[in-house]
């Protein structure tokens, strides 16, 4: 069984940085594409941000330049550093794992296991 546990959310003034993190165990780390989604208060969960098995990456315009999705395979951690924070970015963030190993999309849909969420929240 596939966990995934979320961490490093909190509140943060506009323009500030934090660094998430989700450590997962269940099946081999290296071997699955992994990604982070964010839902707001009344709107539907976004794709943010995501990597490949292999490091290729993938960022929603709206983070591009501002946040950097890496991963250790030997930590079995996916990370999300985030930059020049912003009131938009306020969310609940989610880490996710691909349904397939050796596939990489960055389609919601792809994605089968999921965290419990961090809480981010900005101030302006």
């Amino acid at each position: 069984q596939v966990q995934l546990v979320e961490s490093g959310g909190g509140l943060v003034q506009a323009g500030g940085s934090l660094r998430l993190s989700c450590a997962a165990t269940g099946r081999t780390f290296s071997s699955y594409a992994m990604g982070w989604f964010r839902q707001a208060p009344r709107k539907e969960r976004e794709f943010v941000a995501t990597i490949s098995w292999s490091g290729r990456t993938n960022y929603a315009d709206s983070v591009k330049g501002r946040f950097t999705i890496s991963r250790d395979n030997a930590e079995n951690t996916v990370y999300l550093q985030m930059h020049s924070l912003k009131p938009d970015d306020t969310a609940v963030y989610y880490c996710a794992q691909q349904k397939r190993p050796y596939y990489y999309t960055s389609a919601l849909y792809d994605y089968d296991y999921w965290g419990q969420g961090t809480q981010v929240t900005v101030s302006s």
